[in-house]
Formats: C-alpha cells, structure tokens, sequence
C-alpha cells in the first residue's frame, strides 16, 4: 500500500523494478530515488483517489474535504454540465469508499421510481414480419426466399445505455477493496433492480445518452457512474498493458473546469460573452506562439464590436507569497498584452498567504492573485466566486454593461 496526502511531504517504500516502471507510467505519482537501493520516495502527482497499478494499491487522499470534491467535480466541462449541490457521503474516510456510498445512495433513489425504460432500435432475422424489413439486406443474404425476414424494429426494454452504465459502474465498485457493509448491501440492491440490462464489452467506448425529461431522475446518477467507469490503462516501453483499477482524479483539471464554469456562469447577469480555453490569440505576428487563456471575458464596445474585458488562468497550487509563482506571472502578463488589457487574473485554491496584487514594471498591467478557500459549504463557496465576477469586472474596461434586470 502507497499512502499519500495531495500536497503533502514525500514517503519511502520499497518497490520492485516493475512496480516503479508501472507507477512511472500511469503518472499517478512522481518517484525518485531513495536513500538506499530498492526504497523509492513518492509523493504525489496531481491525482487524488485510490488505485490498483501493477499489483501496488495507491491512495491518495485529497487536501479538499471528499464532498467537497465531487460538488467540484459537477462543474466538469466534460461531464456536460452536471449540476450537484450536495453529495452525501456519509461518513467515508476515503475518496473511492465515499464515492461508492454517494452512489449507490443516489442510484438507490433513481431506481425508487421504478427501472427507466426506452425504445432500443434492433435489426435481425424473424419468421414474421415485425418493423420494416431491410430491403437491401434481404436480397443480398436471402435473395429468393420468403423467410427469415431481415428487420428493422423499435423494442421498449430496459436494456438502454442510462440502466448500461448503472450497471457496469455497480458491479465496478462491488469489486473494490475498503466498501462498507452497508454500501455494499446498496449496491448489490441496486444490481439485482437491473435484470434484464446487458454488460458493457471491455474496451469499448461507453454507451452515449442524452438528457431528457423522461430520464431526469437518473441524471446525478449517471454523472457518477460515467466518473467511476473512467479507469485506463498504460502501456510501458516494451509494450506491456497496465491496468489501473480504481479512480484517479487530476485535481488542476477538476480547479480549472469549477473556476471557469462557475465564473462563467456568475457573468451571466453583467452581459457579454465569456470564451473557455479561449485559441484564437496567439503571442506573435506571426502566428507561431498559440496562446490559450483558460478564460476571457468578452462584451460589445463603443464601436459595436466586439471585445475582450478580462482575462482569467486557474491556477491548483497553494499561494506561496509575491514571487512563489513567476511562470503564472509571466504568462498572464502575455495574455495581457496580446489582449490589450489593463489587468489580468489568476485564481488559485486558498493556502497559507493573502491574494497578491502585481503592478508591472513600465507596462501599466497589473496581475491580481485571487484565492478560493474550496473548503467552504458550496452555496457559500458559489457566493465566493460571485464576489469574484464583481472584483473582476471592475478591474475591466470601461464600457462594462450595466447588470441586467433580475425581475
């Protein structure tokens, strides 16, 4: 067992040659060498979470309280908006258990209302004639012949992508290590409601479905389950697969997709139009130097065009002081310049020191260090970031639109 903290000092462990190829190639951790021969020092690498690789369990457990990390985690970009305001994890002390506990409650009460059901598109062979019959089909297979008929047909079943991946993410989790009984007995509850509903075949993509009014109550649900079916594997230099079984996690991504989404979503009331992961800019003339701000804020001007009012970079890392973070510094210091504005922001998760403010030597820009304390409750920690829009815009241009009306 590797038994790590996010951020926290480095631990020694004794590892075999295989383990360390493993662990370098899931980047789940950094290793370098230890005192003596066969002990490695590993600390973590940006993940948190809990893991199997190459026969090493690894855990790592995050700074930020486990609640607290999942309602992050509903503001994923790549998880199309989902929306969670409170998880309930009981009293977990690990993420992986907390995650199992959150999700066999919140499945258990999807599954309440009774199993989803929708119309599934099937083609085969009948004796009868039931949908459309596959006109190009039958004569290429069963050219001369009356029966079997090659069909097309709608079937209302269970058997749908939503009930898929509950079912391929329940049966994930009953096989990890450190479940309570209690989750356990949950869990096993939520599998014997999917009868009927196929596995997923290993190594392929997972089923696609779309929010609906008719599957709304398995939307939180299905959130979960498409982070816990979100295991890889590896492949080391010579070619060797490694599985990793578990749930890992890169916290900066998690940071960056809560900082910009929420932000987003708190300029909504001021107007404007705000652009993620912004790569129409570039640093030169020339068009060789792609610049990527992670978010800019952009309104119609004086002139009726439109243009850029701020420019913000979301930054996991603990503020260590003025100089803790001269990269940051530089590269918002690019995005100012190239976007022609006055100020530039980068927000960070809260640590030991106070938001810094940098004005910049002969440029008339400065750079503003704001912090996010992720331990607060979440309507609280929402309202944190609303207080930021506000700070932000009016460092901004000078033709701000005024806040719409809420009424």
């Amino acid at each position: 067992m590797i038994d790590l903290v996010e951020g926290g000092p480095a631990r020694d462990f004794t590892l075999s040659p295989d383990q360390v190829a493993a662990l370098l190639a899931s980047k789940a951790v950094r290793i370098t060498p230890g005192p003596r021969s066969g002990l490695w020092r590993v600390r973590d690498n940006g993940y948190v979470g809990a893991a199997t690789i190459g026969g090493v369990a690894v855990r790592i457990k995050p700074k930020t309280p486990i609640d607290r990390v999942l309602f992050l985690f509903g503001y994923s970009r790549s998880l199309r908006g989902w929306r969670q305001e409170e998880i309930d994890v009981g009293e977990q002390p690990d993420f992986l258990p907390a995650l199992a506990h959150a999700f066999a409650r919140v499945a258990e009460r999807a599954l309440r209302q009774g199993v989803l059901q929708g119309y599934r598109t099937l083609e085969d062979s009948l004796q009868f004639v039931r949908g459309r019959i596959r006109e190009a089909d039958q004569v290429r297979r069963r050219y001369g012949l009356a029966l079997p008929v090659e069909v097309r047909y709608d079937e209302f079943t269970v058997d749908v992508a939503e009930n898929q991946l509950l079912l391929a993410a329940t049966a994930r989790l009953l096989r990890q290590p450190g479940l309570t009984v209690a989750t356990r007995r949950l869990l096993r509850h939520v599998l014997s409601r999917l009868t009927g509903v196929s596995a997923l075949v290993p190594g392929r993509p997972l089923p696609q479905w779309r929010t609906s009014r008719l599957n709304a109550r398995y939307h939180t649900t299905l959130r979960l389950a498409e982070l816990v079916l979100r295991g890889s594997s590896y492949k080391l230099d010579d070619g060797t697969a490694v599985r990793v079984d578990g749930l890992l996690i890169e916290m900066w991504r998690v940071f960056e997709d809560f900082v910009t989404v929420a932000l987003s979503e708190a300029f909504l009331p001021y107007g404007g139009r705000s652009a993620l992961q912004d790569r129409k800019h570039h640093l030169d003339h020339g068009r060789q130097v792609p610049l990527r701000p992670d978010l800019v804020r952009y309104v119609i001007g004086a002139n009726g065009t439109e243009q850029p009012t701020a420019v913000v970079d979301a930054k996991y890392k603990i503020s260590t002081g003025p100089g803790g973070h001269n990269d940051d510094l530089y590269q918002a210091l690019a995005y100012c310049t190239v976007l022609g504005l006055p100020s530039g922001h980068l927000i960070y998760a809260k640590g030991d020191s106070e938001p810094h403010r940098h004005v910049i030597h002969r440029a008339e820009i400065e750079i503003i260090q704001h912090a996010l304390d992720l331990t607060l409750p979440p309507s609280e920690l929402l309202d944190s970031v609303g207080r930021l829009a506000r700070s932000i815009i009016r460092y901004g241009a000078d033709h701000e639109l005024v806040p719409a009306d809420p009424r």
